[in-house]
């Protein structure tokens, strides 16, 4: 089975209000509007509170008295995580297994649950802290649409008892409940002018196509290049568009009939969301025009920076004809520009971000947050920077000191600012996290290579005929798929709340590319022949190159091997790829003088370094020891292979 995986967003809270007796009160509520958002509802009165259901964008909140004094509260901030598409062509998925408990907690990059969809066994991960409040969907649970809320997440533990009697039947009662409450409009107020019509409610019937998913932890794409145009026909399985994800450029296909209406991210746009409308689709050919000028409301531009607020004007300079007059007089410098408005009310931050901020000693009212709702995360916290204070107004003019010298700039020429593609975010992001929070160690040793030189020469002199050639980087993924096998250990991976160890060995081979380092995977590579992994390596490693890789071509693996060996590399430390707990580091085989019981004293021979870099959570020293024993022996005898 391949496994991937997925960074989860938070998603809508649960209009699921609680009906209970007490006094009235006063009525409050804060929401946001948009797909994928945070909404957060408190109702403390004689009311309903309806919200929008699962997937409904731009609904309005409304509040209806109810008769016989029955209030209706709703359940503390929380969020909805939803079944995203994790494919292209996905429909449905099957919860396959939980990995945390009602009321665990829930780090950042934790896994929570493997979910099968049409191409692979997905696991999730989470982006920020939380704690599992509720499980709607339970483990085994077949065809769950995409859209539908698999749980509840909350930031506090103190929460979780709010959400014992939620159930998915509630959840969907509530969302019926509030529709034909949401289909009756308030009266518009007295003199205002009438809100524009939403968009697609006096349009034909069309189809909006929005950025899916196309990689478990890509959560921004770019639109590398449209291979259709406006106008055009589009038949079942057509090549739509190109995206660049985090990982690789991936064709996004067409699943239905239809014509190309409307295109609303232009090629070249970076950086955009998910979710994010990317075209729209008709079934009629005659449809095609009325859709022109539709622009898209509540979707924020990706396409360009909103232009910078106009600079503060600042009053005429003084005649020259008044040089007598006082100092006191004389025309005020401009002021600076004033720090941002701190935040007025409740500040809505996850619990990693107040903990840095506690840390760093950051006033949150200060911070603007970028996650959902306005949510302060940690990366905001990181980016901070604090506003400088306005320097206060001396009671006498001070006489004018000599500006200093600003800091020459750098000539033109002299360097070159390049882009920072998706992909290469993502490797920055990874193996920061990496160093950052797994307890590396290396261990390196010398393995002769004569033998298997030798076995590879026949080989190669065998297999000519039919276009085989077969590298010493094959014969050491044999060597420790092998190993693997041996020492189970070294094929394991850290979860958290237990090691899970592998039965079978998926190989990640890191391949370098222009857009950079990937890791395409040589499936069951312990039971595929020389020859089927040579194949497979260089089939993955073309189309690496070319960017075709699909997602679960790349996401999972169980062990990974880096050689640097055909560049003349003597010996490197790698870092370890999460959540697998080992990666080979291979050097390049040189000719040594050993020693030797022959009439000499000594020998040649090709030795190569080899260095294994071990999490210490889960492989110890002796461990990792044993694996490069077992694994040296495998190459020093190749024979021994066959056994």
């Amino acid at each position: 089975m391949l496994r991937l995986l997925l960074r989860l967003r938070p998603s809508t809270g649960l209009p699921c209000p609680r009906a209970l007796r007490g006094r009235p009160a006063s009525l409050a509520s804060h929401s946001a509007q948009g797909p994928g958002c945070l909404r957060r509802l408190h109702c403390r009165s004689q009311a309903v509170c309806v919200g929008s259901g699962v997937g409904l964008r731009g609904a309005s909140l409304r509040w209806y008295p109810q008769p016989n004094g029955v209030r209706f509260y709703s359940l503390p901030p929380h969020q909805k995580v939803e079944l995203p598409a994790l494919s292209p062509t996905m429909q449905t998925g099957t919860i396959a297994r939980w990995e945390k408990k009602e009321g665990e907690k829930i780090n950042e990059g934790d896994l929570i649950a493997e979910v099968e969809t049409d191409k692979a066994t997905v696991g999730f991960e989470m982006l920020e802290e939380c704690y599992l409040a509720k499980i709607l969907v339970p483990e085994g649970t077949r065809d769950v649409n995409i859209g539908s809320v698999i749980c509840i997440t909350v930031d506090s533990p103190d929460l979780i008892p709010a959400f014992k009697d939620v159930t998915l039947d509630s959840l969907q009662a509530a969302g019926a409940a509030s529709s034909p409450a949401a289909s009756t409009p308030p009266p518009p107020p007295a003199a205002a002018a009438a809100p524009p019509a939403a968009p697609g409610s006096s349009y034909p019937s069309h189809m909006k196509i929005t950025l899916p998913a196309l990689s478990p932890t890509m959560t921004m794409g770019t639109v590398q290049r449209w291979e259709k145009k406006v106008g055009e026909k589009l038949s079942e399985g057509d090549l739509l568009a190109e995206i660049e994800t985090d990982k690789a450029t991936i064709g996004f296909e067409v699943q239905e009939e239809g014509y190309l209406a409307k295109i609303m991210v232009e090629e070249g746009t970076r950086d955009v969301p998910l979710g994010t409308p990317l075209c729209i689709i008709v079934e009629k050919e005659s449809d095609i025009a009325a859709f022109k000028d539709y622009v898209e409301t509540g979707v924020p531009e990706v396409s360009s920076l909103p232009p910078p607020p106009p600079p503060a004007s600042a009053p005429p300079p003084a005649p020259a004809a008044a040089p007598a007059a006082a100092p006191t007089a004389a025309a005020p410098s401009p002021a600076p520009a004033a720090p941002a408005a701190p935040r007025k009310g409740r500040v809505f931050a996850s619990p990693l971000a107040r903990k840095l901020a506690a840390e760093k000693g950051i006033d949150l009212t200060q911070v603007s947050g970028s996650g959902p709702d306005g949510r302060i995360i940690k990366k905001d916290i990181d980016s901070f920077v604090p506003p400088k204070a306005a320097p206060a107004v001396a009671a006498a003019p001070a006489p004018a000191a000599p500006a200093p010298a600003a800091a020459p700039a750098a000539p033109a020429g002299t360097f070159t600012d390049i882009p920072i593609s998706n992909i290469r975010k993502v490797i920055a992001q990874r193996l920061m996290l990496s160093k950052q929070t797994i307890p590396h160690y290396y261990l390196s040793v010398d393995v002769n290579m004569d033998q298997v030189l030798e076995i590879r020469k026949e080989l190669n002199a065998e297999v000519k005929a039919q276009n085989i050639k077969l590298s010493v980087n094959d014969f050491i993924i044999k060597a420790s798929a092998l190993a693997c096998l041996k020492v189970p250990e070294c094929n394991s991976s850290w979860m958290d709340t237990v090691i899970r160890q592998n039965h079978v060995v998926d190989m990640s081979i890191a391949v370098s590319t222009a857009n950079g380092l990937i890791t395409p995977i040589v499936f069951n590579a312990h039971t595929k022949g020389l020859a089927a992994i040579s194949a497979d390596v260089s089939a993955l490693a073309a189309k690496a190159r070319e960017g075709k890789l699909q997602p679960h071509e790349f996401q999972g693996g169980t062990f990974t091997i880096s050689n640097l060996g055909m560049f003349g590399v003597k010996n490197f430390s790698a870092i370890i790829n999460p959540p697998q707990s080992c990666i080979l580091a291979v050097g390049g085989s040189e000719k040594r003088l050993m020693p030797a019981d022959n009439e000499k004293g000594f020998d040649v021979a090709s030795m190569m370094s080899v260095t294994l870099s071990c999490d210490h959570r889960v492989v110890d020293g002796a461990v990792g020891a044993q694996w490069l024993a077992e694994f040296r022996k495998l190459l020093e005898k190749p024979i021994n292979m066959l056994l």
